[in-house]
């Protein structure tokens, strides 16, 4: 069995966990619509990314093609 020999410091303790902390997220505004969105990421709510659309929304209708 493993057993420590000395007991680790509280000051060691808190070192180690240093850069466990968890960071917020830097959200920027959509150039087209305006929403907060990740940076280098499509926005979810217009589908632009770089200045033009790639994410065309088209609706669909699940009954027409369930038959």
């Amino acid at each position: 069995m493993a057993v420590p020999q000395n007991r680790k410091t509280s000051s060691k303790r808190n070192m180690r966990r240093s850069h466990d902390a968890l960071v917020a997220d830097n959200p920027n505004e959509c150039p087209n619509c305006g929403e907060l969105r990740r940076p280098h990421h499509v926005c979810g709510a217009c589908g632009h990314y770089a200045g033009r659309e790639v994410v065309v929304a088209t609706e669909v209708d699940l009954d027409s093609e369930a038959a």
